[in-house]
């Protein structure tokens, strides 16, 4: 089996930073970190130019890109617009997201879905379903009109997606679905997600013991911390079973109150950046529309014409500069908090979201103060600046 080696990078492995070495890949994995005096002879050289090596980013929340809505678009061609474009920001797993829709269009996703997994499309790690199971009182830019409890069909279309993806998150509000439900759900292998729900402390307490796992964008479209009443923002940072996916753009949640979220979130369960991202991202669209609504695009915010937001305009690459840059998190803290943390949250943490042997040689290659260079997914360039 053909071994390359990429050398002339510090590299990060998700823990550690390695000098003087070379990321050795075989058959889109990597084989090893090693000394550069001590690259296998028969392998290919691949000069870095300099910069950093670092693991790919995991996007859990992906609406669109290059262009492209997967609301507008639920083909295999737009998962692959969506992966593509998102590559060009460092992300190298992402789940492409759905926003609330008809049941007709979340069976074309899921369709389209299973043939992205029968290409082996790179980037392509599943899917997120973000409602229609969700809440009125907190729907956000959700189509009220499409919003409605999970019924039996619903049940039965998600179970037999069943080991069909690496990863299937399901973003559901206890107002529209039931603990039941969720056991089910969870119990099959699905990521269950509390998101767009008024529940109070008590109820994402319940839901989280019937086997929800994670916190949709934490703080947005959800019931706030309360000091006799702590809402869902309490419970999902009290509660150390529960992940919460976390929009870090500055503008759907305060700088204060990320960097404050970060200290008190109680373990294991991490907090880790999604994007959001709609479909202008990789492009210079100033409006697209999501349900048949316009949605514009001024001063990186998304919002509707009432001044909803709606999704975000942030790629990760971003995210990690306003990580370290904006919350001074220590650069190895910002990078997991895009890649090892989203893998833990979506169940991939034994292939992605680290440069370890066996894991998927998914990488990015940054210069020095963070810019763009290229992306790799399982070994193979994926986009280079």
């Amino acid at each position: 089996m053909t071994l390359s080696a990429i050398r002339g990078a510090r590299i990060f492995d998700g823990e550690t930073w390695h000098e003087d070495a070379a990321l050795v890949v075989s058959g889109g994995r990597v084989a090893s970190i090693v000394a550069e005096a001590e690259i296998p002879a028969d392998a290919e050289l691949v000069s870095s130019g300099g910069g950093i090596l670092v693991p790919g980013f995991v996007d859990l929340q992906v609406n669109g890109g290059g262009g492209v809505m997967l609301n507008d678009q639920p083909t295999v061609e737009g998962l692959r617009t969506i992966c593509r474009a998102q590559a060009r920001f460092g992300t190298t797993a992402l789940l492409p997201t759905l926003i609330t829709d008809t049941p007709e269009t979340t069976a074309a996703v899921i369709a389209a879905g299973r043939q992205a997994v029968a290409q082996n499309m790179p980037g392509f790690a599943g899917l997120h379903l973000e409602g229609p199971h969700l809440s009125l009182a907190r729907k956000g830019a959700h189509d009220p009109a499409l919003i409605r409890p999970m019924d039996a069909a619903d049940l039965d279309l998600l179970l037999s997606c069943r080991d069909v993806f690496p990863a299937m998150m399901i973003t559901v509000a206890p107002e529209n679905v039931t603990e039941e439900q969720v056991s089910r759900l969870a119990a099959a292998g699905f990521v269950l997600s509390l998101g767009h729900t008024d529940a109070g402390f008590d109820t994402v307490e319940r839901y989280a013991k019937a086997g929800a796992s994670t916190v949709t964008h934490l703080f947005n479209a959800m019931s706030p911390l309360g000091h006799r009443e702590p809402g869902m923002v309490g419970a999902a940072l009290d509660n150390g079973h529960l992940h919460a996916g976390l929009i870090a753009d500055g503008i759907h949640v305060h700088p204060a109150a990320m960097s404050l979220a970060l200290r008190a979130k109680q373990g294991p369960g991490r907090i880790f950046v999604v994007t959001d991202a709609m479909s202008p991202i990789g492009t210079d669209l100033t409006s697209f529309t999501l349900n048949g609504r316009e949605i514009l695009r001024r001063d990186g915010r998304l919002t509707l014409a009432d001044g909803t937001l709606a999704g975000a305009d942030i790629d990760m690459l971003a995210s990690v500069h306003f990580l370290h840059r904006t919350l001074a998190l220590p650069l190895e803290e910002a990078l997991r908090m895009v890649s090892a943390y989203p893998a833990e949250a979506a169940r991939l943490g034994q292939r992605k979201g680290a440069l370890k042997p066996g894991y998927d040689a998914d990488f990015v290659l940054l210069t020095d103060d963070l810019q763009m260079k290229g992306t790799w997914i399982g070994g193979a360039v994926a986009h280079r600046a």
